[in-house]
């Protein structure tokens, strides 16, 4: 994997049709920096525009140089990917496509988690996005002759969308190579991020081009990696949870014991998810109201 970024704001190219901006947001939950993703030679889409940035907005104008563009498409409505779509928009005149507003998709039970105010935790959310026209699982659109078609993978957060063209896929934060991807409640659904997963392992995608990060040059190596490390901490929960009732912050304490100190809330967020993956199932329950201080146990 190489772990030596581009420089934010140049042009990079991978393949034809395949080219990316780096925008300069680096931080220890976005790795190097947010991938805007420019699809297409002649015309052009643009996937996750990034966050609220001029000088990333001016790179991308650069970028374009000038051609059409089709789409301004949006994986997912994080601060980090959404937030500079209608003003790119704006400026190119092309309408934002997304699977939808920041809560499409949310099941009932995190909506309900939601409304009691589990929330928190995560990048941000861009509550005040909303496309121009929704993409629906499947759909299919023409970007400078290729077929390029959205799949909705709920799990990092309900509206997440990843896009294939042929045999790529632009995996955006469901799969990235430097880390697993956070899944934060009620925005973030274990449950649902486990689902998407096996869907991409049902495909035969040559290579993914992620959110963060470099291209992932194995994917099949990479989702198989993402689901035993996802089951591996269900296990060590589960284990922990034997010796007795604990909170979220008391699990994560015993089990990320190798972790950068500043990625430790979001890890706490993920052990929450995992317990929350557990009450669906049938497995544990809070000795309370569900809160992210209450504790847990086995059933």
């Amino acid at each position: 994997m190489n772990t030596q970024p581009p420089t934010a704001g140049a042009l990079t190219e991978y393949e034809p049709g395949v080219a990316m901006v780096l925008a300069p947001n680096a931080s220890p939950m976005t790795y190097w920096g947010t991938n805007t993703w420019l699809i297409g030679e002649n015309r052009l889409a643009v996937l996750d525009p990034g966050p609220m940035d001029q000088a990333h907005l001016s790179a991308l104008i650069n970028a374009i140089d000038g051609r059409p563009v089709d789409y301004i498409l949006v994986s997912h409505a994080h601060v980090d990917h959404s937030p500079l779509a209608h003003p790119l928009a704006t400026q190119v005149g092309a309408p934002v496509l997304a699977f939808g507003p920041a809560t499409r998709g949310q099941k009932p039970h995190m909506q309900a988690l939601a409304a009691i105010g589990l929330a928190g935790g995560g990048e941000g959310i861009d509550t005040g996005f909303k496309p121009d026209r929704t993409l629906e699982d499947g759909e299919t659109i023409l970007v400078d002759g290729r077929m390029l078609t959205s799949l909705h993978t709920p799990g990092h957060m309900s509206n997440h969308l990843c896009f294939a063209m042929e045999d790529i896929l632009f995996s955006a934060d469901h799969v990235m190579g430097w880390a697993s991807s956070l899944v934060s409640p009620p925005d973030g659904d274990l449950t649902e991020f486990m689902k998407s997963c096996e869907k991409l392992a049902a495909r035969q995608d040559r290579i993914y081009y992620p959110g963060h990060g470099a291209p992932v040059e194995t994917p099949a190596d990479r989702i198989a990696w993402l689901l035993n490390h996802r089951r591996s901490r269900e296990t060590q929960i589960v284990a922990a949870l034997r010796d007795g009732p604990a909170s979220a912050s008391t699990l994560t304490k015993r089990i990320y014991t190798d972790v950068n100190p500043a990625l430790l809330p979001a890890a706490e967020r993920n052990v929450l998810a995992h317990l929350i993956d557990l009450i669906q199932r049938g497995q544990a329950k809070p000795l309370g109201d569900l809160t992210a201080e209450v504790k847990f146990q086995l059933i």
